[in-house]
Order: structure tokens, then C-alpha cells, then sequence
């Protein structure tokens, strides 16, 4: 089992977009789904730009983590001041992390936390990860696990000096495929190699983390908190 977890344990992963926690922890949340672990996925922001519709983006979060095979998710700012600048509403952010109505600790009084690991170049993943830690903190519906995923942009940029920081790694090679099959469900988010946000690229980065495991493929995890 995964972390220790058994059914009737559930996980909340929070992911900044609607994609990230297929890009960074799609294998984890795979693993847990296939060992009956309720997973639930809070996605943070969701705004139009150029290259970002809100139905279609919606449309691939559904799809995607009908793959992955979540229990729930959700989308909680679309097209809101929050939404396009997340790190200017740290307060809501937080108390949406901790207590919103819908996807929170204090709703699902999870086993484990999944979220954006600090050091990312993106403001709003350091704004997400810096609320779930706050989020987080010690209180009754407070998880016994939290881990920060990593993103392939951020991995690309420091793969290798950054793995001496994550040092919790879950194979990844069982579930590879339901991973790619997820992230071809972001048709308008993923690029052709040699981007970052390629398929070819997250194989390529996920061989790497397996390499130092000896494992075919995975994702490795930074462990901020792990009560045993």
C-alpha cells in the first residue's frame, strides 16, 4: 500500500491548475486510486487567457481524472480576481485549503496532503504551496502526511539537483500508462518535445527519478510532515 494508506483512507490533492496534479503526481494519485484510496483533487485557479478556456479546461479535468480515478474534484475560483492572482488573496486561499465548503481538510479530514513543492518559478504553485502548508499546520483535521509534488517545468529546470530534496519516491512504472493517458486528456495544455510539457519529456524525467530508485519509473515527493 501506498504511504501505508489502506481503504477507507482518503488523500486531497490541491493543485494550482487544472492539470498540475496530473503533471506532477499523476503516478502517485494512479497508485493510490488502484489501492482503493479516495483521492480527491481541489483545483485552485482557472481563468481565460489566450491559451485557457474555462470549459474546455473544465472538460479535460473531468476526463483526466475519470482516469486517474478520483473520487471527487473540483474547481473553486473561474474567472475571479483570485483566480488570475492567487498569491494577492493569501487569506481566502488559505481558508479555502483549511475549511471551504466543499474540497478541505476540515471537510474530508484526509490521511495525507498533496501539494505543490516550494521552489517552483511559478507565483501561483508558490502561492498554493505556501497556503497549504499554512492550511496544514497542527489543528484536529490536520493530516498525518503532507508531500509536495513536483511539476515537469520545475524537474526539467533542476532534476538532479533538486532529487536530493524529494526524498520520498513512489514507483511510478505499474501505472505509467494510466499517467500518459491522463495527461492526453490536456490537449490544449500539452506540447510537443522537447518541451517540458511534453509526453516524451515526462517519460523522460520520470525514467530519471526511477533510476535513482531502481525502479523503471517515478515521482519523487518532498515529505513535509509524516506522523508514523
Amino acid at each position: 500500500m501506498v504511504f501505508g494508506l489502506t481503504p477507507g483512507d482518503s488523500v486531497l490533492v490541491v493543485s494550482p491548475h487544472l492539470d498540475d496534479d496530473a503533471l506532477g503526481a499523476g503516478g502517485t494519485i494512479a497508485r493510490l486510486t488502484a489501492d482503493g484510496i479516495d483521492v480527491h483533487v481541489l483545483a485552485i485557479c482557472c481563468h481565460t487567457h489566450p491559451s485557457s478556456e474555462p470549459a474546455i479546461r473544465k472538460a479535460e479535468f473531468d476526463e483526466a481524472c475519470t482516469v486517474l480515478g478520483v473520487t471527487s474534484h473540483h474547481t473553486a475560483w473561474i474567472d475571479t480576481a483570485a483566480a488570475a492572482s492567487p498569491g494577492t488573496h493569501m487569506r481566502e486561499l488559505v481558508h479555502l485549503i483549511e475549511a471551504g465548503p466543499r474540497l478541505s481538510l476540515r471537510e474530508l479530514r484526509p490521511s495525507a496532503l498533496l501539494l505543490p513543492a516550494a521552489g517552483s518559478f511559478h507565483q501561483d504553485h508558490q502561492a498554493v504551496h505556501t497556503a497549504g502548508i499554512a492550511a496544514a499546520r497542527p489543528s484536529p483535521h490536520a493530516p498525518r502526511l503532507v508531500l509536495g509534488y513536483v511539476g515537469p517545468e520545475d524537474a526539467a529546470w533542476a532534476q538532479h539537483a533538486d532529487a536530493a530534496r524529494r526524498p520520498l519516491a513512489v514507483d511510478t512504472s505499474g501505472v505509467w500508462e494510466t499517467k500518459a493517458k491522463a495527461l492526453t486528456c490536456y490537449a490544449t495544455q500539452m506540447r510537443e518535445a522537447p518541451h517540458p510539457r511534453s509526453l516524451a519529456t515526462i517519460r523522460a524525467l520520470d525514467t530519471a527519478a526511477g533510476s535513482f530508485v531502481g525502479a523503471a519509473m517515478a515521482e519523487l515527493l518532498t515529505v513535509y510532515r509524516m506522523v508514523v
